[in-house]
């Protein structure tokens, strides 16, 4: 028996051959592979392990699922989902390989966390890395973007954090002094002033590239909306073209590759229903630092059913983005504004819409409270980009509305994205009626936003509620409040359902 010394040469793992399956898994890359194949054998692999698939130089992290023999995969295929398929580039019937994944370390900062400790900038730097690299299941992500809940962020771990969000993405450059921005907190129904505000911006002369999100806990984000006026998957050259011939876009921060961690996030933050201080913080700013913008108008509603629920609550959340905004050049202006009701009649991307195009159109019946609110934002940023003297900001995105320069600016800008749509209209509308004559006295946006996210909003576009009142108006017993929108009967029942069984979405005082 003879004995080899020295290096032994590495193993060769057997090839397998790609099957594409059409197994839509979402984000999450999925291999499936049959139990008794001699891979899973070799390598001890078993249901839920993360696997290394390699393929012509390209590799992916994905969750393994077994099946048992039978005809669906050969003893010597590899299954992959629309994910794993995309990120591999591969041909049906090409050689993959699968191995165990490498060990994540990084996860034992997210440990760390969960038990209270303080990250600093390595480790949460670490983190980010691996969480754009793909090597984060599901379950690592909710793991900490919980610890980061129960122990909430400070403001050295929210600077950090923002850093290594800006650290693994794109980030833009401007020929400006200064370059624009604003947003929304959110947690209020409605409020879609961004597209009025950019149109305003930009008809004046000023640079205001906007990246938006889509939703995370509400029916609508700006992209949403957006997305059933004008395309918004614009990637950096289409986004620095409509910019460059018109002063502002209103774009999918997604598609652009700015803050990548942060799509990342926000997709778990939707499924957990969460959207803490610290990482609000870093995802804001993340994306307006790889923006490449100087100067960033932040809306803070505040009320009783809204995301921020106090004066005090406001102020200190004011406080910590103009102290980690200072850290990277970034001046933030935050406003504090009545969270109170919705804004506008529409909830939901279609429905918002129409109250985006009423006012910028000045349309008979526009929602004035819309109207006002845009042109406050506006207004501030006219005033930082020396626009609008201090104090006149406001009359002048109003005068920019009511002349049509806004509309002719937000068209181009339309036309620029790839062309103006009509937004599209539910199949079903269903109306709920008040069951006491008397004074609409108290609105719950957390209710009607849960309603509106039953319809179907924001996933089908046209889905959500019309809303009839306004705190403070008269209504008659038996006088629809608002309109339910949605797509499928399916949806509709469960909407109305929660209707039923929520208690007073709106309170009327007799």
């Amino acid at each position: 028996m003879t004995q080899s010394h020295g290096s032994a040469a590495p193993f060769a793992q057997p090839a397998l051959h790609a099957r594409r399956l059409g197994l839509h898994t979402q984000h999450q890359p999925v291999v499936v592979m049959r139990t008794d194949c001699h891979v899973c054998r070799a390598e001890g692999l078993s249901a839920r392990s993360q696997v290394l698939v390699s393929a012509g130089g390209r590799q992916v992290q994905a969750t393994l699922f077994q099946v048992e023999g039978g005809t669906m995969l050969g003893i010597d295929d590899a299954g992959l989902s629309e994910t794993a398929w995309t990120a591999l580039g591969v041909q049906e019937g090409e050689e993959v390989r699968v191995t165990h994944a490498p060990a994540i370390e990084s996860l034992a900062n997210v440990r760390r966390r969960i038990y209270g400790n303080r990250l600093d900038a390595r480790a949460l730097t670490d983190i980010v890395r691996d969480v754009t690299a793909g090597r984060y299941t599901d379950v690592h992500l909710a793991a900490f973007l919980t610890a980061s809940a129960a122990l909430p962020l400070d403001e050295a771990e929210t600077a950090d954090l923002t850093a290594a969000m800006v650290g693994v993405g794109d980030r833009l450059g401007w020929d400006a002094p200064i370059v624009v921005d604003k947003h929304c907190i959110g947690g209020l129904p409605g409020n879609r002033t961004t597209p009025i505000v950019v149109a305003i911006v930009a008809a004046n002369g000023l640079l205001m590239p906007k990246t938006s999100s889509r939703a995370i806990t509400s029916p609508a984000g700006t992209a949403d909306t957006m997305e059933t006026l004008a395309p918004v998957d614009l990637d950096v050259v289409a986004l620095k073209r409509v910019v460059e011939v018109e002063g502002g876009c209103i774009a999918w921060g997604g598609a652009v590759h700015l803050s990548p961690a942060d799509d990342i996030f926000v997709r778990v933050e939707r499924e957990l229903d969460v959207d803490t201080e610290g990482q609000l913080i870093a995802s804001v700013l993340s994306k307006k630092i790889s923006a490449g913008s100087t100067h960033v108008v932040i809306d803070i509603p505040v009320g009783s059913t809204a995301k921020v629920r106090s004066e005090e609550a406001a102020d200190g959340l004011a406080a910590r983005m103009r102290a980690v905004g200072s850290r990277f050049g970034l001046d933030v202006t935050c406003i504090r504004t009545d969270g109170s009701q919705p804004v506008g009649r529409g909830i939901g991307p279609a429905l918002e819409a129409l109250d985006v195009l009423a006012v910028l159109q000045n349309a008979p019946g526009a929602p004035e409270d819309l109207r006002r609110r845009a042109a406050m934002l506006a207004g501030a940023a006219l005033e930082i980009g020396s626009k609008a003297e201090r104090g006149t900001g406001a009359a002048l995105a109003l005068e920019t509305l009511r002349n049509g320069r806004a509309w002719a600016k937000f068209a181009a800008i339309c036309e620029a994205q790839g062309g103006l749509r009509t937004p599209p209209k539910a199949a079903m509308v269903h109306a709920l009626v008040s069951p006491r004559a008397g004074r609409v006295v108290h609105i719950n946006n957390r209710k009607l936003a849960r309603l509106a996210k039953l319809a179907g909003a924001p996933d089908t576009k046209a889905a959500g509620i019309h809303m009839e009142i306004r705190l403070g108006d008269e209504i008659d017993r038996g006088q629809p409040y608002l309109h339910v929108h949605a797509e499928t009967s399916g949806e509709l029942a469960y909407a109305l359902d929660y209707a039923g069984s929520a208690g007073d979405i709106i309170e009327v005082e007799s």
